[in-house]
């Protein structure tokens, strides 16, 4: 699938220059299999997940769960049930679907829902919030992605919580990824995790969420915090 120009990102991007702390996420893990799930829904006051899906459950426009991705999905399942946990991705259920040819696929690979949406990332609130009859209110979602700019701005600016993680693929296995987002991707991670003052300074303006009130009163990372390593943050070849 070939995906078009995301016209919410590049118009949303201004606000980001303005507000780059929008693009910092609350929680950063490697991948969705080391947040508690538990904990988001016992301690966060959190009702549904919403997953990205190339490089965050998948790799890039593929439709087979990765194997590092197994147990985190598998978690969110347990503890949300079906009908709380889907995909909102920027090329399956976008224009850029017809016929939502490829959300069916994943649907059925995957065994969770792929939600609709005219508008994408960070757009698409409307439908996200349809898609979940019992979440009252946007700080009831959490956000879980590899991109800052899409994902995470999408989270932070509708108060959800946020969980960014690194893009699961390098290499080979990354191969059929998006050029332009691969690019963008190793851009957006240098700006907000290199050792430098920006990157502390808008770290350090993180956005707080309504009920979540840190990592040390509440830990949502298996295995205590993950601080990333920009060279895992790089997109290889």
């Amino acid at each position: 699938m070939v995906q078009s120009i995301n016209l919410k990102a590049l118009s949303t991007l201004a606000s980001v220059v303005r507000r780059p702390y929008l693009a910092a996420p609350h929680v950063f893990v490697p991948t969705v299999s080391e947040v508690s799930y538990e904990a988001l829904r016992d301690h966060c006051g959190i009702k549904a997940v919403i997953f990205d899906k190339d490089n965050t459950l998948t790799a890039p426009y593929e439709n087979e769960l990765h194997p590092r991705a197994r147990l985190g999905l598998q978690s969110a399942l347990d503890t949300f049930g079906r009908s709380n946990v889907a995909i909102l991705s920027n090329s399956a259920g976008t224009a850029d679907d017809p016929g939502f040819e490829d959300g069916k696929k994943i649907e059925e690979a995957l065994g969770i829902a792929v939600i609709k949406h005219t508008e994408k990332k960070p757009g698409g609130l409307d439908e996200v919030m349809q898609h979940f009859p019992n979440v009252k209110e946007p700080s009831e979602l959490c956000m879980v992605g590899d991109r800052l700019l899409t994902d995470v701005v999408f989270g932070n600016l509708h108060g959800m919580l946020t969980v960014h993680i690194l893009p699961l693929c390098t290499g080979e296995e990354n191969k059929n990824d998006n050029t332009v987002a691969k690019v963008v991707r190793t851009a957006e991670n240098k700006i907000m995790y290199a050792d430098w003052w920006g990157g502390r300074a808008i770290r350090g303006k993180t956005l707080p969420h309504k009920v979540w009130k840190g990592e040390d009163e509440c830990p949502l990372v298996i295995g205590g915090e993950a601080e990333p390593l920009l060279g895992d943050l790089e997109d290889k070849e």
